[in-house]
């Protein structure tokens, strides 16, 4: 018998989640941030929640996720949900009043991510994917790389995140992409030409601003 989660789910009724997919230096942190601030969306990075995950003290996943993010492979999913389902459970306490849209950034990373947090957390309304070839994002880590700080802005470390996002995430945006379930945005230009894209990608699944 599979065991049981302690996550906490929610009504994709009263809680709305947009997904956002695309390759490390897609842009999906700094369009993530335009629409938490028109939209009234929380933004959730993954990846930020387990980069602080490994830094908590005492975390007991803390020196697993380290070596996974070094070595650009994908955390195993019931770490990333727990931290995904908790922050927004968080949120959500703390702001009664609130619209409950929330933005997973970075995530899911695999099918089974996804099948997993829609059969135990919350139906996604869609995904948002941001298009962008790669030479334009290796270009953008290793600028961001000079002054982030971040261990995996480095060139051996972006190739591994490459390589990982079109093997493993790339089939993730194929297959919501069969069942209707993903917006494309072409990612490759300036950010406020991209969030013109974006905007109109949320009015089209019924998603307006809030501010």
């Amino acid at each position: 018998m599979a065991p049981t989660l302690d996550w906490p789910s929610f009504s994709d009724k009263e809680v709305s989640v947009v997904f956002v997919l695309g390759g490390p230096g897609a842009g999906k942190g700094t369009q993530s941030e335009k629409l938490k601030n028109d939209f009234g969306f929380k933004h959730l990075s993954a990846g930020d929640l387990l980069r602080a995950e490994q830094q908590r003290p005492g975390s007991s996943t803390g020196e697993m996720i380290k070596e996974y993010i070094k070595e650009g492979k994908i955390v195993p999913k019931e770490v990333t949900i727990k931290l995904l389902a908790t922050e927004m459970k968080r949120d959500i306490d703390e702001n009664k009043a609130s619209t409950k849209r929330f933005l997973i950034d970075g995530f899911p990373r695999e099918m089974d991510q996804g099948e997993m947090f829609e059969s135990t957390v919350c139906h996604s309304k869609f995904t948002l994917f941001f298009d962008c070839p790669e030479e334009v994002m290796e270009k953008r880590l290793l600028q961001r790389g000079e002054t982030s700080g971040r261990a995996d802005d480095n060139i051996e470390s972006i190739k591994k995140r490459f390589k990982t996002f079109v093997t493993q995430s790339m089939p993730v945006v194929d297959a919501y992409e069969k069942e209707n379930k993903v917006e494309k945005v072409v990612a490759d230009r300036g950010p406020d030409e991209v969030y013109k894209d974006v905007i109109a990608a949320m009015e089209r699944r019924g998603l307006h601003k809030t501010a």
